[in-house]
């Protein structure tokens, strides 16, 4: 497993932003990505539930970050989203993501993902399709103050 990098203020792995996630990728394999949370209270739908769009949040970065496993400055946004959620996402429970490059044509690839619960049932099932990022506004993007880098766990 390699650790992928954070930023500063991103909502899911801003490890500086004191609303975020704080989330933390590790690259497992070709193409392939996984992430560990436990949601609290504070990301709750209907009692003891994780809110969906809090899922959907987790599994989009999560798909995004597959294309990192292939080249660590190849960043891509979403252009398509779909979800299946199959079960519950408990609360206060450690859930897997998992997203996997299924198609890369460079300017575009498709991903999948899931979210795991810990007896290994999936309970939400995600794909997507990634564009590209120019080089230029990525250049735009990428400055100190994003802080997109390694960070040593705490």
């Amino acid at each position: 497993m390699q650790k992928q990098p954070n930023s500063q203020h991103c909502f899911v792995c801003g490890v500086s932003n004191p609303i975020g996630l704080k989330i933390r990728f590790y690259s497992v394999g070709d193409c392939e990505v996984e992430a560990r949370i436990v949601f609290t209270e504070f990301y709750q739908g209907y009692p003891g539930i994780t809110h969906g769009g809090m899922v959907a949040t987790v599994l989009d970065e999560t798909m995004g970050r597959a294309i990192l496993t292939i080249d660590p400055d190849r960043l891509m946004v979403t252009g398509t989203m779909e979800l299946r959620y199959r079960h519950s996402v408990p609360l206060n429970t450690e859930i897997l993501f998992r997203g996997v490059i299924t198609k890369d044509r460079k300017r575009v690839a498709q991903a999948i993902g899931q979210a795991i619960l810990p007896d290994g049932t999936v309970a939400v099932e995600a794909s997507c399709t990634l564009v590209g990022i120019p080089a230029d506004k990525l250049a735009e993007m990428n400055t100190p103050e994003i802080g997109w880098r390694v960070y040593p766990d705490e």
